[in-house]
């Protein structure tokens, strides 16, 4: 190891040490994680710019700092499927019927599903606005898909169909699916886990000895992994910290500014489509300005992270301990959202990526002929979408291979995919608990003095839960 990065690491401890002086302090949650995220963009400008991107002192930095980043993350991954699990579970043997169970599912799905349709139609919208066309890059374009990149990939979106996504969501194998094997993994243990509520609410008459064994041993599990997510929750500043750093100092600002005109287009975008959520926020009743001051933290999670399915654990103690969301309608809009229906990922990006690629082919993008088709296909696409990184270009695979056009270039973007990829996936986050937000209000399920009060996430110095 050099010494310059035996320099770049000790001032990543003692900008992490910063962060854990924050919370010996006892700052609140939302402070250490912005305050992590803004540590992270000036170390990460600063690596880049005494090294370079691409040097070996920054890969190596890199390296150690993957250590914090990516060790978060999989620590978040490892989480995810036992509390939806232990969570669908004991929400199901709380609720008073299958009807209750039916309205949830359909209110939750129908509401990513609107929502993205509508972000498509907003990504279409933008790509008209900024004069998007990929006329003149299909060389570049075909020498990137030659790449490792797209290798596969482009023959499994070709050979998809809606019956196939939805057989992919049966768990023939639940114990596989806990490990998180499949892209459809997340959805087929909350159709295992449901399973397992239904039954056991089905001997409740019958055996209530053996359900009320049952019903505490899930108290004690749902307890106990509520407590794990607790303790990793407040590792989230430093792992942001880290993520932000890698992203900033291994950023392509040549290639940022060669396509300046589709970053900007999809951030428009992306924000237009947030504004979307809060009008559906603020019609469900809610105060929007209240809703985005609580979600702050879980979405600067997902834009760093990049990852959709790492932030449903943090995604469901927003919504049941900041918004009141009752903790069933969390969990399966934060287990859904990650797979159905993503708003960045499935929506605006498959859409507008349709629409710079048909004028290469001589196709009109701006008529009902083609824009309608796109619509509809978007919207069924959406479904099964993975919640990790990469899933955008898998759901632009199944979009361009169904609407006819070359699929090859969807690889023009890489060079920025993973700057586009950050805002995607917090749109993603917010689309889930947006639906999250909006089925607990119209079910009346909704603790309105919890959205109302000011209370952090339960992440102090000792892990514990403050008093309100």
């Amino acid at each position: 190891m050099s010494i310059n990065v035996l320099f770049n690491l000790l001032a990543a401890l003692v900008l992490l040490g910063v962060l854990y002086a924050q919370q010996r302090r006892h700052a609140s949650f939302s402070v250490r994680v912005f305050t992590g995220m803004g540590l992270g963009v000036v170390l990460g400008a600063a690596l880049q710019a005494i090294y370079g991107a691409g040097s070996a002192e920054l890969q190596t930095t890199g390296e150690y700092l993957d250590i914090v980043g990516s060790g978060y993350v999989k620590l978040l991954q490892m989480i995810i499927m036992p509390l939806i699990m232990v969570s669908i579970i004991s929400a199901i043997l709380k609720l008073k019927g299958m009807d209750s169970l039916s309205k949830i599912s359909a209110l939750t799905i129908g509401t990513l599903m609107v929502t993205t349709l509508i972000a498509a139609g907003i990504g279409i919208l933008m790509a008209k606005l900024f004069h998007l066309t990929a006329v003149g890059l299909t060389a570049s374009a075909a020498d990137i898909a030659r790449g490792v990149y797209l290798q596969g990939k482009v023959e499994a979106a070709q050979a998809i169909s809606l019956p196939s996504m939805l057989l992919s969501f049966i768990p023939a194998n639940p114990f596989l699916d806990l490990t998180g094997a499949r892209k459809t993994s997340t959805i087929a243990v909350v159709i295992f886990a449901v399973f397992i509520g239904i039954a056991a609410t089905g001997i409740h008459d019958k055996k209530p000895e053996i359900f009320a064994s049952f019903d505490n041993f899930i108290k004690v599990a749902h307890a106990i992994v509520m407590r794990i997510v607790t303790l990793v929750l407040r590792l989230t500043p430093y792992g942001v910290f880290a993520l932000m750093a890698q992203v900033v100092s291994t950023s392509s600002y040549t290639d940022i500014l060669h396509l300046i005109d589709f970053v900007l287009a999809s951030y428009s975008a992306l924000l237009l489509m947030f504004g979307v959520h809060l009008l559906i926020v603020s019609g469900a009743g809610l105060n929007p300005v209240r809703f985005v001051k609580k979600v702050l933290p879980v979405l600067t999670f997902a834009f760093t992270s990049r990852s959709s399915a790492g932030a449903i654990p943090m995604s469901v103690q927003t919504q049941t301990l900041r918004l009141g969301t009752s903790e069933g309608i969390a969990n399966f809009a934060a287990s859904f959202g990650a797979t159905i229906g993503q708003n960045g990922c499935a929506g605006i990006y498959p859409a507008m990526l349709a629409v710079m690629i048909a004028p290469t082919v001589g196709i009109d993008p701006f008529t009902a002929h083609f824009i309608l088709p796109l619509l509809a296909i978007i919207t069924v696409g959406s479904v099964g979408v993975a919640g990790v990184g990469g899933g955008a270009t898998f759901a632009a695979l199944i979009v361009l291979s169904s609407m006819n056009l070359p699929v090859a270039l969807a690889g023009l973007l890489i060079s920025i995919e993973p700057l586009i990829d950050m805002g995607r996936t917090a749109l993603n986050v917010s689309g889930s608990i947006t639906a999250g937000t909006v089925t607990s209000r119209v079910l009346g399920e909704t603790d309105i003095a919890v959205f109302n009060g000011d209370a952090d996430l339960p992440v102090d110095s000792d892990g514990e839960r403050k008093s309100a």
